[in-house]
């Protein structure tokens, strides 16, 4: 699991929706923390992909951390549950802002043997007044 959590990092950091994508099975189901209830299915999660990563500054990175990443697996599905944290970074290296939010993922191998997310759910708990929190 460790690889698919490397690659995630990477393709955000890259800002390359295709790698991005390539980690979902094609049936994937995304319960997204922002606007959608739901994108079901590879072609409706690349609008939403492509246009977060359209809104990152041309000279920001957005590095992304997990913590207290939980795996269980079998040989043919497996789960993954994680904080999250997506930070901003400015060329120079500097953390211009970051959010926090949960990370549950769903994974099943694919045809060729490799794990992809068939089921992703983020969310953030709702504080005073049902405002989402972005900070833990």
């Amino acid at each position: 699991m460790e690889e698919m959590l490397t690659a995630y990092a990477a393709a955000v950091r890259a800002k390359d929706v295709d790698a991005f994508l390539g980690l979902y099975a094609d049936d994937v189901r995304s319960f997204d923390l922002w606007q959608e209830w739901t994108y079901d299915g590879k072609d409706a999660l690349r609008g939403m992909v492509a246009e977060w990563f359209g809104s990152i500054a041309d000279d920001e990175e957005v590095v992304v951390r997990f913590d207290d990443v939980r795996t269980q697996a079998g040989p043919e599905v497996a789960a993954v549950s994680a904080f999250t944290t997506f930070a901003a970074v400015s060329p120079a290296g500097t953390e211009l802002r970051s959010m926090n939010n949960r990370l549950t993922w769903v994974l099943r191998k694919d045809g060729d043997g490799s794990w992809k997310i068939a089921h992703e759910h983020t969310s953030a708990p709702a504080g005073d007044e049902g405002k989402v929190q972005l900070r833990r």
